[in-house]
């Protein structure tokens, strides 16, 4: 399979602007570990992405942390400048179990070797979020 199909979803992870609040805000948090998971993407910071994944991490229901590791190392290594272009975003924390949140986005990704893309696709990503000692971790993710 191509590192493209593969590559662009974990960079898509990044995909939201997000706000900050208080720390008791499950919100917030959830929008600020949107926000981190991006900026850490952007600035090809594997371990920090590695470590805002839940342990029991999936994408597409079958690939795992050691996929999304090997995947973003591929993928830093063919692209010296990496973009996420969130379109649309809604992030939320789930009404009944609050330890679990949700981000549905439409995305755009780029990837260049200069300042000039030289790829960009448009995904629609879909995040689901779960708390760890406070913390919100990645647990699933898909996209089309």
């Amino acid at each position: 399979m191509s590192i493209r199909k593969f590559a662009a979803p974990l960079l898509l992870l990044g995909l939201l602007l997000s706000g900050c609040g208080a720390k008791d805000d499950p919100q917030a948090r959830l929008e600020a570990a949107v926000q981190q998971l991006q900026d850490n993407l952007e600035a090809k910071r594997t371990a920090a992405v590695l470590d805002q994944l839940h342990e029991e991490f999936r994408a597409q229901q079958v690939n795992d942390r050691d996929w999304a590791k090997r995947t973003m190392t591929l993928l830093f290594l063919r692209h010296n400048n990496v973009k996420v272009l969130a379109l649309s975003k809604d992030s939320r924390v789930d009404a009944t179990y609050r330890d679990k949140g949700y981000t549905d986005a439409q995305v755009g990704l780029t990837g260049a070797e200069g300042l000039i893309p030289d790829s960009a696709r448009h995904y629609a990503v879909k995040l689901e979020w779960w708390q760890d000692d406070g913390e919100w971790k990645l647990a699933r993710l898909d996209w089309q």
